[in-house]
């Protein structure tokens, strides 16, 4: 990738794109899900990263159905 290209992200914005707070990004950084670069004291995100970090992050369909389905239990109509 061209460097002048590279776009960079810094905590903050990229928690705000995820819409997730920086303590969060920072557990996927260093749960190796979101890769991120340390220059010095500052830590930076490569934008098109984050952006495969959430195509990779897409529910398929049917996954949650878990999660909605009719246990038979209480909820009668």
């Amino acid at each position: 990738m061209d460097r002048e290209q590279t776009k960079w992200l810094s905590t903050r914005e990229a928690a705000g794109e995820l819409g997730i707070t920086t303590r969060t990004l920072y557990r996927l950084i260093d749960s190796g899900q979101v890769p991120a670069y340390k220059f010095g004291r500052v830590i930076r995100l490569k934008a098109d990263e984050v952006d495969a970090f959430v195509e990779r992050s897409r529910i398929a369909p049917g996954e949650l159905e878990h999660l909605y389905a009719d246990s038979g239990g209480d909820e009668e109509a």
